[in-house]
């Protein structure tokens, strides 16, 4: 992976974490409650995937700097 792909990555992990949870603090009441179960899941589930994305890049800018054996 390149590094400017891994840099893209952990960048796009931290918005999507940013993102989401700016979305769950300006959810407005007087919605009913499936609303707030179905946003929660789809919070949930996508800050679970902006961490597999983050640590993904993280592991390429790791690997990106360390010197080519042979």
């Amino acid at each position: 992976m390149s590094r400017k792909i891994a840099g893209f990555l952990v960048a796009l992990g931290a918005f999507m974490i940013f993102e989401w949870i700016n979305l769950g603090f300006n959810l407005a009441d007087g919605h009913k409650t499936s609303f707030y179960v179905v946003h929660g899941i789809l919070i949930a589930v996508n800050l679970v995937l902006a961490v597999i994305v983050g640590i993904i890049g993280w592991k390429g800018l790791r690997s990106s700097r360390r010197p080519k054996s042979g």
